[in-house]
């Protein structure tokens, strides 16, 4: 499934450095404005010790963890919505993408610029997400100066339409976003065909400095910023993106061991990947086999047949049933065989909803 994570950011706030420790992949991440010009897609490994376990059962020829995609978009500044910097490519970038990673700068660096001249994560957050709300409201009032003398004749499309819009226009000019109202199931059919910037699921990351990621609530940038996500429902993953970019670099030996060296358990990047699978409601299903153990990713709330057309369209179309059976379950009897013996072994048919874990063997015919 390719969902992707827009990675966005004031400049030098680390969004590229970031972005290289994610995929392990060299864009440019200089120290001047807008160095990222062109959006930058990266596939990144979701980790899940679940697979490694899969694989010393299974003892396959081929392993294959299941992917998330992150993209890094320039940089912006004040005046964004309006076309200032690289704003309008910046809005246009972002609006392909599926959720927000809003990085923030928590560090204090005198060699590396800010571009308002001081550390202020809160004012970063607020200088990015009003450009997010105008560039909303500017979407909201082109739409209903084109629908309001229909809606004003009577038209019952166009009276519902501008119901809806003229309650987020009411929200944006609080300046606050579109995903803190509630929309019933017909108003979501409206309001999803427009990819409204701030209905899009955010992560706040706190990018530290290198001494202050094994105790980020001692730093009080991180703290400000934590307590501004809370505020909005929104999480806060801390990272230092220097830290991470020198884990990429190593084998799993040298990485558990630098891990250990810092006193932290999980990396940063680990976590945020983790944090935006959560936010975007995906799960992981497995296909297991001597031939190969592999992981793939779906949407809460999909059927089987659904499951099963992630693998090939094939298996959608002529799908019969999916033998299923969980990780949990196989973890108990730590065999292939002794699930089925031990009658653990579902049929599941076109209605059955997938669960995170779930391994299937789909049956169809074409």
């Amino acid at each position: 499934m390719a969902l992707t994570a827009g990675i966005v950011g004031l400049p030098n706030v680390g969004k590229s450095t970031l972005f290289n420790a994610i995929t392990n992949s060299q864009v440019e991440a200089a120290n001047y404005p807008f160095a990222t010009i062109d959006p930058n897609v990266g596939v990144v490994e979701v980790p899940d010790t679940r697979v490694d376990e899969l694989v010393k059962i299974f003892n396959p020829k081929k392993t294959i963890y299941t992917t998330f995609e992150f993209t890094d978009i320039a940089g912006l500044v004040r005046g964004a919505s309006k076309g200032e910097g690289l704003g309008n490519k910046f809005l246009a970038n972002i609006r392909e993408t599926d959720a927000i990673c809003e990085v923030v700068r928590c560090f204090e660096n005198n060699d590396i610029t800010h571009v308002d001249g001081s550390v202020d994560p809160i004012r970063d957050i607020e200088t990015i997400n009003i450009e997010l709300v105008f560039a909303d409201l500017d979407t909201v009032e082109k739409r209903i100066g084109k629908i309001e003398k229909k809606a004003q004749t009577g038209d019952k499309d166009a009276k519902f339409e501008m119901g809806i819009l003229s309650s987020i226009k009411e929200t944006l000019e609080q300046e606050k976003p579109i995903r803190s109202m509630e929309f019933t199931k017909e108003e979501m059919a409206v309001v999803a065909q427009y990819m409204f910037l701030t209905m899009k699921p955010l992560i706040y990351v706190a990018n530290l400095g290198e001494d202050e990621i094994k105790a980020p609530e001692n730093n009080p940038h991180f703290v400000k910023v934590k307590e501004y996500a809370d505020k909005e429902g929104c999480k806060v993953v801390p990272i230092c993106a220097q830290i991470e970019s020198e884990l990429a670099g190593l084998d799993d030996e040298d990485k558990a061991m630098f891990m250990e060296d810092l006193g932290i358990e999980e990396s940063g990047l680990d976590k945020l990947i983790h944090e935006a699978y959560r936010l975007l409601g995906l799960k992981t299903f497995f296909t297991v086999g001597a031939d190969e153990v592999r992981a793939w990713t779906f949407k809460d709330g999909m059927t089987a047949p659904e499951m099963a057309g992630i693998i090939h369209t094939d298996f959608q179309r002529g799908f019969i049933r999916a033998e299923t059976y969980s990780y949990d379950d196989l973890m108990v009897y730590k065999t292939e065989l002794a699930p089925r013996e031990a009658g653990k072994v579902r049929q599941e048919g076109k209605a059955y909803i997938g669960q995170d874990g779930d391994i299937m063997f789909f049956k169809f015919n074409v």
